[in-house]
């Protein structure tokens, strides 16, 4: 029997019985009866946990949260529904999917916290002078961004003007955010050696290879 293909344990008819004293055992307290479950039914269930999940250390995780769920409330299952096999499959494949949706809400909190750190400049208080240094570096760059190939122009353009994120710009253009990202990085450093470094009044206007430049509509 491999691990890999195993989504099931195949028991005997008599394999039912043994699971129910096994239970009667944990009931009754005895801890090496939960250490027999497990080893009843490992196998088979961190093979249907690493099927769902794709990560070994996490399936691990997912049957040490269901066994020692068994330990603690054993009257969680219920006869009458149906095998105790059956039942406790059940609840791997529960919790492993509740994992798979916990690390998917992380990857993405840490994708829009990436993306954030990126795009998102802080916005200064200028007096008048820099404005008006402000739209003279804006018309620049619109100037600028003419020169650029079509892609990067098209990502830049979508990021600064429009406001969107990498990754917006990403599901707007049809292009993976890698791409996404390494377009508007070469965008960037050929915007800034276009503009030969150009600074404002207080020297603090240059172009950032790390993040927007900042300017006027």
């Amino acid at each position: 029997m491999t691990m890999g293909a195993v989504s099931r344990p195949v028991l005997r008819p008599e394999d039912g019985v043994g699971d129910v004293e096994i239970l009667r055992r944990i009931r009754a307290g005895d801890r090496g009866a939960v250490d027999e479950l497990y080893e009843r039914f490992r196998r088979p269930a961190f093979a249907l946990a690493r099927r769902i999940l794709a990560d070994d250390g996490l399936a691990e995780d997912v049957l040490q949260d269901v066994f020692l769920g068994v330990w603690r409330d054993p009257g969680a299952y219920d006869g009458a529904r149906g095998s105790f096999a059956s039942w406790l499959l059940a609840v791997v494949h529960h919790k492993a999917v509740d994992a798979v949706r916990r690390e998917e809400s992380q990857r993405r909190r840490q994708a829009r916290a990436e993306d954030q750190a990126v795009l998102d400049a802080p916005v200064a208080t200028r007096d008048v002078e820099d404005d008006a240094w402000s739209r003279v570096v804006a018309e620049q760059v619109r100037s600028a961004l003419s020169v650029l190939p079509g892609p990067q122009k098209e990502a830049l353009t979508l990021a600064y003007y429009g406001g969107y994120t990498q990754r917006e710009v990403a599901a707007l253009t049809g292009a993976p955010l890698g791409t996404v990202k390494t377009r508007m990085l070469a965008g960037m450093r050929r915007l800034k050696s276009e503009l030969g470094g150009l600074s404002g009044p207080a020297g603090g206007g240059a172009l950032s290879d790390d993040a927007p430049w900042d300017g006027t509509r």
